[in-house]
């Protein structure tokens, strides 16, 4: 199996020299970074170039990485069911950077486009409606984002008085961000039925 992800490695980085910055195959996948500028015309190469076929769009992802100028990878994973063969492609991307939407090739990528706008705050031009998949209409900041609070910003409860939805700013006693880390058996007073009978053999 490396043998033949090494030759379309290959293959694929003679024949779009324009697209590839560098490849490898670990734990018997190809992994391929790309440039940002082409990544609508390097995933239709894949689907239809006859040594890859890469039809299956299977996930697009992204991951954060705060430090850095270019903040995310962000990561597209296709199956070429005809080769069985997986490959994961990698773009770098700033946080001010349109990614061109590839859902023209690939129609599964609609969604896919629309959660990583909506968990990481990436934008997709040409992308056919472009909005939150996940979180609701009114909702700040990207959850995925490293930077953003696990308590996030807003708290959403029911209002028995106004009968209604009502958002507030979260307001976070002290105590709530003590943890002891114990499990909620330790230290438990309950006597189970069974329990006497382990006293008696004492």
């Amino acid at each position: 199996m490396s043998d033949a992800l090494d030759e379309l490695g290959t293959h694929i980085e003679m024949k779009r020299p324009d697209c590839v910055l560098d490849w490898d195959v670990t734990h018997d996948e190809l992994n391929m970074r790309v440039t940002l500028a082409n990544i609508r015309p390097f995933t239709e190469f894949l689907k239809v170039d006859p040594n890859c076929r890469f039809s299956s769009l299977v996930d697009i992802t992204a991951v954060d990485y705060p430090e850095r100028a270019k903040r995310f990878d962000l990561v597209y994973h296709f199956l070429s069911m005809y080769r069985n063969h997986r490959i994961r492609v990698r773009v770098s991307v700033r946080e001010e950077d349109m990614v061109p939407s590839i859902t023209e090739a690939f129609p599964a990528a609609n969604w896919f486009e629309r959660e990583v706008f909506d968990m990481f705050g990436i934008l997709f031009s040409g992308h056919p409606d472009l909005r939150r998949i996940l979180t609701d209409y009114g909702f700040r900041g990207y959850p995925l984002r490293k930077d953003f609070p696990t308590t996030g910003y807003t708290e959403v409860r029911y209002d028995e008085v106004q009968k209604r939805v009502v958002y507030e700013p979260v307001n976070l006693v002290q105590e709530y961000r003590q943890f002891d880390f114990m499990s909620p058996w330790e230290g438990a007073q309950y006597v189970l039925p069974g329990d006497e009978k382990t006293e008696g053999a004492k």
